[in-house]
């Protein structure tokens, strides 16, 4: 376990062959300008790379020891001196060649980071309105998953009805410990890997909402903890009244008149059993 222990060649079951001896990562960063049009951050591959001439991601091998993420943003430092702080990863795509796997990993940024090559594996970075990419030369293996990711690229968030979903786990007694009831509920929420149609793994932002004898539920990581002054119902409305206009918002509750009111803001809405079937 060392680094760059996964430079060299593999071949996957479809016999073709691919660099990266434990697979390969590439990050996509998007931004959204004010208007809500997507732009994501290309690399133009150096002539004499592997398919050289052709526009995709920064990336490239995975080391034995790194899970996708870490490779990516390791990669993307190394190949366009970008820095991750800035960046809020949404989720990983992942492309099995059999024996052999790329993982796009999705992050938005809330600017157009600048970048530029910092090494010879490239010779351009541009940031491309989504209109624009498939108007370039596209690497083969990105141009394959591009029409299924590019679905993927908006950011979402996750609203919790905590008291209508604590009211529907019904665990013995929660009515008379609310607090306990809530608290026990986001930490098992917080260490739940969310299941999604496309993605193999998904980070949505996960907003929390709670009310009452709950209202002193500690934070927890990975999920911001909204305590409503007033009624729960109307404190999950500012929150998606917040949401910028592309943003997807789905708010997990039971309440008819909450998911009218939230469906009129554009929100989408799923009943606690979503969850609850997850957390098993």
């Amino acid at each position: 376990m060392a680094a760059k222990d996964g430079d060299g060649w593999a071949e996957c079951a479809q016999g073709h062959r691919h660099w990266g001896v434990h697979g390969a990562s590439g990050l996509l960063v998007v931004h959204h300008d004010d208007a809500g049009v997507p732009y994501v951050l290309m690399q133009k591959r150096s002539w004499w790379s592997h398919h050289g001439g052709t526009w995709g991601l920064p990336g490239g091998a995975r080391d034995s020891h790194e899970d996708a993420v870490t490779s990516a943003l390791r990669e993307a430092h190394e190949e366009a001196a970008l820095a991750g702080d800035g960046l809020r990863v949404q989720g990983v795509y992942l492309d099995d060649h059999g024996g052999w796997a790329f993982e796009t990993v999705i992050a938005a940024s809330a600017e157009r980071l600048a970048a530029a090559p910092a090494n010879g594996e490239s010779t351009e970075l541009r940031w491309l309105a989504l209109p624009e990419v498939t108007e370039r030369s596209l690497h083969p293996g990105f141009a394959a998953t591009w029409n299924e990711i590019r679905g993927t690229i908006r950011p979402e968030t996750i609203v919790l009805d905590v008291a209508n979903i604590v009211g529907a786990r019904a665990e013995r007694g929660w009515w008379n410990d609310r607090l306990g009831a809530a608290t026990r509920l986001l930490l098992d929420v917080s260490k739940l890997r969310l299941e999604h149609p496309v993605l193999a793994q998904w980070y949505p932002r996960m907003v929390a909402v709670v009310e009452g004898a709950a209202r002193g539920a500690p934070a927890v990581p990975g999920i911001q903890v909204v305590a409503a002054t007033g009624n729960g119902d109307d404190a999950i409305v500012d929150v998606v009244r917040e949401a910028k206009p592309w943003e997807r918002v789905v708010v997990v509750t039971a309440d008819r008149a909450l998911r009218d009111r939230v469906g009129e803001l554009g929100a989408e809405s799923v009943g606690p059993k979503w969850l609850l079937s997850q957390l098993g």
